[in-house]
């Protein structure tokens, strides 16, 4: 990004604190070498890691397993011309231990088909990005304010 370019750059913390406004994401995977993208609920776990839980038996759950995922949150204010995003890449793992199974079932958000058995999906968030749309002029001398 460039100076005064219309946008600000979010730092970790501020892309960590948005992702906890918003109840929906969309994860993006590798689908038959092909870029899938899917919206699905979430939450954040202590550590800043984005959580999801699926059928155990979905093709969600078995594409993104062991693979490195992008996770995105927005959020868009169309009349005024402003808004945020926020991406998460990183590793994706489904969650075997049955002790943390157990702790997430308490805290992650419910599936949106439950069904009789389910994973949870933990993204790392080895790479944290996000900006904001700001007003002004950009760096092309288009003015932003409505």
């Amino acid at each position: 990004m460039y100076d005064n370019d219309g946008f600000r750059e979010l730092d970790r913390d501020e892309c960590l604190r948005l992702l906890t406004k918003v109840p929906v994401g969309r994860i993006v995977h590798t689908r038959h070498a092909l870029p899938a993208v899917l919206p699905v609920n979430f939450c954040l776990d202590g550590d800043g890691s984005v959580l999801l839980r699926t059928s155990a038996s979905s093709e969600l759950a078995r594409a993104v397993d062991r693979s490195v995922v992008a996770f995105e949150v927005d959020e868009v204010d169309t009349a005024r011309n402003s808004g945020w995003s926020v991406v998460v890449t990183g590793r994706a793992t489904v969650v075997t231990d049955p002790f943390e199974r157990e702790r997430l079932a308490r805290i992650a958000p419910r599936s949106w088909v439950p069904s009789p058995e389910e994973v949870f999906v933990r993204i790392r968030p080895e790479l944290v990005t996000g900006r904001e749309l700001v007003g002004g002029r950009t760096l092309y001398g288009v003015d932003l304010a409505p």
